[in-house]
């Protein structure tokens, strides 16, 4: 192996350099349960550096960069309450029909509590954005299919 992955820099551990999480350039807009799980992340990490041993520095440096980033979002958060209607929109559950004959069922939420594996997109992503302003009937093309919109709740 390498002496650059295993041999520490002069005058401190590897790892407290660790690098900042990116912070997204676009609004923080949040659903009521994304500014939640925000406000539980900062408080479990508030928790976890208060109970840090003495010495652990990785441990510490790895709570800080995380404690950083979570209390900037919890900064710019803005709530954004779900508003009924025929229109997708920010925190819309919309289902649609793709032309494989499959169904999709997605809600539209903030970038940090986007998990498309559990049905939640990033207002910001690509099938995100080619759904808002759309109605029942209306077809997009989602990663070269066609995809009609069925359901907007």
């Amino acid at each position: 192996m390498s002496q650059a992955f295993v041999r520490e820099r002069e005058g401190g551990e590897a790892f407290e350099d660790l690098p900042d999480r990116a912070i997204s350039p676009h609004p923080n807009f949040v659903t009521a349960e994304g500014l939640a799980r925000i406000e539980g992340e900062v408080a479990r990490l508030q928790t976890e550096f208060a109970a840090l041993k003495p010495g652990a520095k990785a441990d510490e440096a790895r709570v800080t960069r995380d404690l950083h980033y979570w209390t900037a979002r919890l900064g710019t958060a803005r709530r954004v309450d779900p508003m009924p209607g025929d229109v997708v929109r920010f925190g819309s559950t919309v289902t649609i029909l793709l032309d494989t004959d499959t169904r999709q069922v997605f809600r539209i939420v903030g970038e940090d509590e986007a998990d498309p594996a559990h049905g939640t997109l990033s207002y910001v992503s690509p099938m995100a954005r080619a759904l808002t302003g759309k109605v029942i009937g209306d077809v997009v093309d989602v990663n070269g299919h066609e995809a009609e919109i069925t359901d907007i709740a």
